[in-house]
């Protein structure tokens, strides 16, 4: 009479014997008083008497065996799906190099703002090809009018980032400044220093988590806490260099 037949979900398992030794096999049988398996070692099938088998630890270790193997079946279909939804993510996202959004099965740009280098004797429109000539002292870098025309409900917005070189990137926190002679977003302070020409820059970097889409400079970006309403962009930049690209939005208060 066949009282049970367990086939291993790996190539082999051990059929554990009463004097603590055991047996490597593919897979056992329990008929009555004896125990029927297929021996790895020698690749044929063989018995030995239920008296001599410790079924106990045999079925305790299988049983063991056979939910970390289910465990990791369970990991791998998880791991393959979040590949699966990468893809797809980056299929979503158009190769010109520029900034998107998801909003449900649309695929949206965010518009590039113009940015402007603020000096105590001009304004001058930012551009990365054609830096402008700095003289020492201080500036800002701004962009017109003190609202973005980009509104966010959700305080952790998420969005893409296709880079148009390896450069660093991140979101920004801007400054708001309405004055009667002023009405105008900081992006960042800048000090241009004395001989060297250098440019320090000094930002409101909002903390972000980022992941890469596969082996292009795609990112996906999202901010590690939630954003308090106010004005914000997303930069693309090389440190010490004015070449800042600018995305700018704003996070709504909520209703």
């Amino acid at each position: 009479m066949l009282l049970c037949l367990l086939t291993a979900w790996a190539a082999n398992i051990k059929l554990y014997l009463t004097d603590g030794t055991y047996n490597l096999v593919r897979e056992y049988q329990v008929k009555e008083d004896r125990v029927r398996y297929y021996s790895v070692e020698r690749s044929e099938w063989e018995e030995v008497p239920l008296a001599m088998v410790d079924l106990k630890r045999t079925e305790s270790e299988a049983e063991a065996h056979k939910a970390e193997l289910a465990e990791e079946a369970k990991s791998a279909a998880e791991e393959e799906a979040a590949a699966r939804e990468i893809k797809h993510e980056i299929s979503r996202i158009p190769i010109d190099p520029g900034v998107y959004w998801l909003d449900g099965k649309e695929t949206k740009v965010l518009p590039q703002a113009s940015s402007v280098v603020h000096t105590d004797k001009r304004r001058e429109v930012l551009k990365a090809l054609s830096p402008i000539p700095m003289v020492t002292g201080k500036a800002t870098l701004e962009l017109d009018g003190t609202h973005s025309a980009n509104v966010f409900t959700d305080p952790e917005q998420e969005f893409y980032i296709q880079l148009s070189e390896t450069e660093r990137f991140g979101i920004v926190k801007l400054t708001v400044k309405d004055t009667a002679k002023e009405k105008v977003r900081i992006v960042e302070n800048l000090t241009i220093m004395p001989v060297t020409k250098e440019t320090v820059e000094d930002r409101n970097q909002v903390e972000i988590f980022r992941q890469q889409l596969g082996k292009d400079e795609v990112y996906k970006i999202w901010p590690q806490e939630p954003m308090p309403p106010g004005e914000y962009a997303v930069v693309q930049y090389t440190e010490g260099k004015l070449n800042v690209q600018v995305w700018d939005f704003a996070i709504a208060k909520s209703k």
